[in-house]
């Protein structure tokens, strides 16, 4: 009877979570698709919370399971712990690669448009062909 429930919570928990998971992301998409090409406010954060509230929960009841001696449901939950965790750190670089992506983009752009107005103040008035590309005209 004790294996019973140790397969039956072997496979039960992780469909869980991964019912939960699948929904959530279902969510996020009905979010973009109703949102019509407009954004999403930060849906990264979101995914990044419940990645990391997933991946400790699922450790807490491996740990939970371990020391009710079901070794087949904790096994199974210490897996899905450590999915949880290694999609996390993909999500979560992701993010950064982008945060820091958009970050360049902003520091050049600041500094070509800090090159045009000093050469608009000196008098030149000619500016790098780089530059004039990126000339706002009213």
């Amino acid at each position: 009877m004790e294996l019973l429930a140790d397969l039956g919570l072997a496979v039960l928990l992780p469909a869980l979570e991964a019912l939960v998971l699948v929904g959530l992301w279902f969510v996020e998409g009905l979010k973009q698709w109703a949102a019509q090409g407009q954004s999403v406010p930060d849906p990264t954060s979101r995914c990044l919370l419940v990645l990391s509230a997933g991946s400790t929960c699922s450790a807490a009841i491996a740990y939970g399971l371990s020391w009710a001696d079901l070794p087949i449901a904790c096994t199974a939950q210490a897996v899905m712990a450590a999915l949880l965790a290694s999609l996390l750190i993909l999500v979560a670089g992701t993010a950064c690669r982008d945060r820091i992506k958009r970050s360049r983009i902003r520091r050049r752009l600041r500094r070509e448009r800090l090159r045009w107005h000093q050469s608009q103040r000196e008098g030149g008035g000619h500016a790098p062909a780089t530059i004039r590309r990126y000339r706002w005209r009213p």
